[in-house]
């Protein structure tokens, strides 16, 4: 589906013999248990409140009913929904509908796709979990399962392990509907997020580092080190090619401290000497055969 905001707004508020149009009291709308967004900016919303405070709530926000009460749940909508709070309204404009749990995540995933509303990584696991929902397996099934499905379309899959077409056809039918997203493109692109280093996608669904700086940030091997550095960035908003070049720095200061082979090759003799294997035969011999071979690469060296 195309990132046209009027289409999907067409799309989401459609004549539907299933919804209704009302107003509701605040109070009895809710979230989502599960919302898409792990962070949204304080800003977006005080720019809906500057524009309610004069106008009202003009766009209605969808909701769908919770079973077994009289709260209904917000799918599209959140930050309107947060500023009507801020501006303690009593009443908000809703359009009603009957919707399970997988079109409420297909559609709040369209809408935010389409308003540009997520970031690479709440778009990956909302991904995930609308696929998961839709296979019925686990959001963690899911990685694996469009890694092999990418294999067997390269050819690379057994016979006796082939995923079925109509497993395919779900997934194909996703990708394209949110923004016609390419198989490769998202398991290269966007399913590695899910492997960063906890404290890296912490700060991500917190809203306090951009993609493209963790993933660069991730390359740094010393966790403690690591950690350091990304409390760094974040406070100092360092830019990406300022966290780029003191990673460089960092990099090469680790192999400046690394040891060198004549640095290896004494301790490991100081070891050698120190160690209790003289009073066993076998390891005895194979010492003996290494310091053989020693002798042989020094002696080779000599000659020339």
């Amino acid at each position: 589906m195309a990132r046209d905001r009027r289409m999907v707004e067409e799309f989401i508020f459609r004549d539907d013999a299933n919804q209704t149009k009302a107003t509701m009291p605040l109070s009895l709308i809710v979230l989502l248990k599960a919302e898409l967004r792990y962070y949204i900016d304080p800003e977006e919303v005080d720019k809906i409140v500057a524009t309610a405070r004069k106008n009202g709530i003009l766009e209605p926000l969808l909701v769908r009913p919770i079973p077994g009460s009289d709260k209904h749940e917000v799918v599209a909508g959140a930050k309107r929904y947060r500023a009507s709070q801020i501006l303690e309204l009593v009443e908000v404009p809703v359009v009603i509908r009957q919707l399970n749990d997988e079109d409420a995540l297909e559609i709040a995933l369209i809408e935010n796709f389409a308003r540009s509303g997520l970031t690479n990584l709440e778009e990956t696991d909302g991904i995930v979990r609308l696929l998961a929902v839709k296979l019925k397996i686990s959001p963690q099934e899911v990685p694996p399962l469009l890694h092999h499905i990418q294999n067997q379309q390269r050819g690379r899959t057994a016979a006796n392990n082939v995923i079925g077409n109509d497993v395919i056809d779900v997934v194909q039918e996703v990708l394209t509907s949110l923004g016609n997203i390419k198989l490769d493109s998202f398991i290269s692109n966007r399913l590695p997020l899910l492997n960063l280093p906890s404290e890296i996608l912490e700060v991500l669904r917190q809203g306090k580092l951009e993609t493209s700086k963790a993933k660069a940030i991730s390359r740094i091997q010393d966790e403690k080190t690591r950690k350091q550095f990304l409390e760094d960035a974040i406070a100092y908003n360092l830019s990406l090619s300022e966290i780029k070049r003191k990673i460089k720095e960092i990099e090469q200061q680790t192999k400046s401290e690394t040891p060198s082979l004549k640095d290896l090759a004494e301790d490991t003799f100081r070891r050698l000497k120190k160690s209790q294997l003289w009073d066993d035969p076998k390891k005895k011999a194979k010492v003996e055969k290494l310091l053989a071979q020693l002798d042989a690469i020094m002696e080779d060296d000599i000659s020339k």
